[in-house]
């Protein structure tokens, strides 16, 4: 009994061991993640630039291919067809068509004319700090939120650009802490292992 107690102590220590080198050896072994809407503009202000650069009622499909609103040559840019577009501006009942924007209306009685461009570009980071151990084990994990979000709409009329809207988020900072008294005794180990992954 006294030698299974001393070959527990010993395989304890050594992993113990083994995770002290594991974590030094690293910068830092919690989870970082990045998620990217791939697009030709590498910050928020290069969209807003060039989404300026849209004249309404003169801005071309060609033009806006050279802009970088194009989903045939930019990624991540959606085509919305006429019912896509009444569904942006009317998702409910309480909604009349008559409160539109006179550009968008006049458009949408043309229908299959009518097409919308939509797109989204952002760059997230996500890294979680503090410390290895309260996090690993969710006692208290606390991630920073870092980036830009543009989103902008554009409608074509025949292929020339009649309306436009933006919004976003010019630079995202944020921060999210959780804590758990419990730590790994609240939630099943399926959920903590696969929190502690960052899945």
């Amino acid at each position: 009994m006294k030698i299974k107690q001393e070959f527990v102590n010993k395989l304890v220590s050594v992993t113990l061991l083994f995770v002290f080198i594991i974590l030094t050896a690293c910068g830092s072994p919690l989870p970082r993640t990045e998620d990217i809407t791939k697009s030709p503009w590498k910050s928020f202000d290069e969209a807003m630039k060039d989404y300026d650069k849209i004249i309404l009622n003169k801005t071309t499909v060609e033009e806006l291919r050279n802009l970088g609103f194009d989903p045939y040559s930019t990624p991540n840019v959606k085509i919305l067809s006429y019912l896509d577009i009444i569904r942006k501006f009317m998702p409910t009942n309480s909604v009349k068509l008559e409160q539109l924007p006179a550009s968008v209306n006049k458009c949408l009685a043309k229908q299959e004319a009518c097409i919308a461009y939509e797109a989204h570009p952002s760059i997230i980071k996500r890294k979680r700090v503090g410390s290895v151990f309260n996090d690993l084990l969710g006692f208290k994990r606390k991630t920073i939120e870092t980036g830009w979000r543009f989103d902008a709409l554009i409608v074509l009329d025949n292929g020339i650009a009649v309306y436009k809207i933006w919004s976003g988020e010019p630079f995202l900072d944020s921060e999210k802490s959780r804590k758990n008294p419990l730590g790994p005794l609240q939630g099943s180990g399926g959920s903590l292992a696969r929190d502690a992954l960052g899945v």
